[in-house]
């Protein structure tokens, strides 16, 4: 049967959360179209007043093609899903889709603040709302601004639980929120003799687990420091606060906040030194070293919720059947705490992420009722539930539905994990500006060489940091 899941992911995360993570790597990606029985067409969009003429299709000779941009690619889990709206909201509309997805690493966050800079921004982007929308928040509109000529414009999404950018307004309309937590190839641990880490799981015994699997010839962590250091960089310093300390940005090297900062780096650093961590984790890209996680060759995969879809594509075949008793060789597990602050229960997630819609396009006659009516369907219900599945939060009113008898035992095990949080806590990366969190993470293969400080890091980052 179908179940709401609303009061175990969407209240959940009902928590103040407003902000969240970075990126998942990502590529190029596409997919068939959906049957047609399945394909949502906007001429039917939710909860339409008959005032909002506006928002039906244009007919074929007032087609119009938007620029879109999304973080939903390549090995993104939802890279396919996000391919059959794109095909589903073409085919019932008319319009076509220029689509320039890609992966959210520092590089297309640069490029994307530049495309709003030089005037070159998409009609439409998925992107997140923190400090990385901070310099552009001029060039897209709120909801309330949109809602003022289309009134039913994402009424099916709370407000309360839907990202706020750092201004306090709410422009970007939700899809699926995040979490972050400790992915487990289970026949690595088997073959190192390790036992499955348990709810209160400690940094020490981590530790002396990755020796143990260091000394059986295998990978403790696929982890790269190249393209996605933020991972680590984030647990890092939460196992150092405290879910009530952890949003706290240093102010001096000597406050409390630079000291957890520090602290976490060293901690970063001691499991670097031990040889923890793939031997290439400074020089190759992140995408490439997941593979040692997904070949059985690397133990523990620091990730986000996103990476579960990934696990489930991987222990597929080509058509889509899952390999259960693959899919049974991986699991996810609570980072494991120091015991300062932090319970290993204790999860960063929230909501970080959504669609905006820019000026450009609100003021093209053209395409004004186009990108509406594109992010209306994007952030339906229907699609909203494909997105979150059993694996995300949502900002939904009636929650994601899901056919409880389609759950596989990761879903089972996620759910687990997510129901028994003590807290979700908002990742603090995403409340510092860009250029001094970008100039950190630059940084951070000098700290693991010894050739900077964690002291100098953090010091660094405090004489750089402006608020967002």
């Amino acid at each position: 049967m179908k179940k709401f899941l609303a009061g175990m992911l969407s209240l959940t995360f009902a928590l103040g959360l407003t902000a969240g993570c970075s990126s998942a790597p990502t590529a190029e990606s596409s997919s068939p179209p959906p049957a047609e029985s399945e394909q949502a067409t906007s001429d039917q969009p939710a909860e339409q007043s008959a005032e909002q003429s506006a928002d039906q299709p244009p007919d074929a000779a007032q087609a119009v093609t938007l620029n879109v941009f999304s973080t939903y690619a390549g090995s993104d889990g939802n890279a396919p899903n996000y391919q059959d709206a794109l095909a589903a909201w073409q085919q019932g509309t008319g319009n076509k889709i220029n689509d320039t997805s890609a992966t959210a690493d520092e590089t297309v966050k640069g490029r994307i603040r530049t495309d709003f800079s030089a005037g070159s921004e998409p009609d439409v982007l998925f992107y997140f709302t923190g400090a990385d929308a901070s310099s552009f928040l001029d060039k897209v509109l709120t909801v309330d601004e949109i809602r003022a000529q289309y009134p039913s414009y994402a009424t099916n999404m709370r407000e309360d639980t839907s990202p706020k950018a750092t201004d306090g307004k709410w422009y970007a309309v939700p899809v699926n929120g995040y979490w972050e937590n400790l992915f487990v190839n289970k026949k690595v641990l088997d073959a190192a003799g390790v036992s499955l880490p348990d709810a209160g799981y400690t940094w020490d015994q981590f530790l002396i687990d990755c020796q143990k699997i260091k000394d059986a010839g295998l990978t403790p962590i696929a982890a790269s420091f190249v393209d996605v250091p933020h991972y680590w960089w984030e647990l890092s310093i939460f196992n150092n606060t405290s879910p009530a300390t952890h949003n706290t940005i240093p102010q001096d090297i000597n406050d409390d906040a630079a000291k957890a900062w520090i602290a976490g780096m060293n901690d970063i650093k001691a499991v670097y030194d031990k040889g923890f961590f793939p031997e290439n984790a400074l020089s190759a890209k992140d995408e490439e070293l997941q593979e040692l996680f997904f070949t059985d060759q690397a133990a523990f995969l620091l990730d986000g919720s996103w990476r579960a879809n990934t696990i489930v594509t991987r222990a597929s075949d080509d058509d889509e059947k899952i390999d259960e008793a693959r899919l049974a060789e991986f699991t996810v597990v609570n980072f494991p705490d120091k015991g300062l602050g932090r319970k290993s229960t204790d999860v960063i997630g929230g909501m970080s992420s959504g669609w905006y819609i820019t000026r450009k396009a609100w003021d093209d006659p053209a395409k004004q009722a186009a990108v509406v009516d594109f992010v209306t369907f994007m952030s339906s219900d229907e699609q909203v539930s494909k997105f979150a599945g059993a694996n995300s939060a949502t900002a939904l009113q009636n929650g994601v539905t899901v056919d409880e008898a389609t759950l596989n035992s990761l879903n089972k095990e996620v759910i687990a994990i997510i129901n028994a949080a003590t807290a979700f806590t908002p990742a603090v990366q995403d409340a510092v500006s860009g250029d001094a969190r970008d100039a950190m993470f630059q940084a951070i293969p000098q700290m693991l060489t010894g050739s900077v400080t964690a002291d100098q890091l953090i010091g660094d980052f405090i004489a750089a940091f402006t608020p967002a």
